[in-house]
């Protein structure tokens, strides 16, 4: 005997729905396999479902799209913000600016190794630092760092710091739309499973497979077991050759 299998892809769930609303449009209430209240809650969902299932596809194409400009933007800040400490720190090196010049961005006046810029909250922090300091200082008199200047500098990590917020938007627009996906999904889960029971207990009382097609023409998948087709189709042998063997 076959098993009936649930959806388990969004794909599946949407197509099994499709099926019963069909059913549920081509034949009156009491003909349908399944009951009224089930066709209702069908007709709520489905759109529903499939909408924000849509949604969250763009959504995710969007970030996608958008991921390669966005690392490019963070990767020139990052660049930008290290190269202005490297050329500070020669300038010190050099004698041109006194040690004390890093304490204005936020470092210790004998650190020259540039701090770690990897992560974009370290970012967002030391190039605020860096910005700040650094106009702090000319307002104070010292000369302006050059190659690159600090507004050179501020640009490109102003692009980042808006990007970043748009990047972020992103993905709680996608991470909103999962977590909308996931209720919606258990939701379908339960009307397909009371649904197909539904439909199985209206054609209990039918031959084997007859009540599997018919099953099957309201969505409902079966498969058979590893070993069953073999059986099925060694017993079909014997069958016919008992049945030649009765007609001699």
């Amino acid at each position: 005997m076959p098993y009936r299998r649930l959806p388990n892809t969004d794909t599946a769930r949407i197509r099994a729905m499709k099926i019963a609303m069909q059913k549920g449009q081509d034949l009156p209430p009491h003909k349908l396999a399944f009951s009224s209240k089930t066709v209702v809650r069908l007709q709520k969902l489905l759109p529903h479902f499939e909408n924000n299932i849509q949604f969250y596809r763009h959504s995710v194409n969007v970030q996608t799209t958008k991921s390669k400009d966005y690392n490019e933007i963070l990767r020139k800040a990052r660049i930008y913000l290290t190269h202005f400490l490297r050329v500070m720190n020669m300038a010190i090196y050099r004698g041109d600016l006194p040690s004390e010049t890093r304490t204005y961005y936020g470092m210790a006046a004998n650190e020259s190794t540039v701090p770690s810029l990897n992560s974009e909250n370290e970012l967002v922090s030391w190039g605020k630092r860096i910005i700040e300091g650094e106009e702090f200082r000319i307002r104070k008199g010292g000369n302006p760092i050059t190659n690159p200047t600090i507004a050179v500098v501020k640009v490109r990590y102003e692009n980042f710091v808006q990007a970043l917020f748009l990047h972020n938007n992103q993905a709680k627009k996608n991470f909103e739309f999962l977590e909308k996906n996931a209720a919606l999904r258990r939701e379908a889960d339960e009307i397909i499973l009371q649904m197909w029971n539904e439909v199985e207990k209206s054609h209990i009382d039918l031959p084997e497979e007859t009540r599997k097609i018919r099953n099957e023409e309201y969505g409902l998948v079966y498969f058979y077991r590893k070993n069953e087709p073999e059986k099925i189709k060694t017993e079909d042998i014997e069958d016919k050759v008992t049945s030649l063997s009765n007609n001699f």
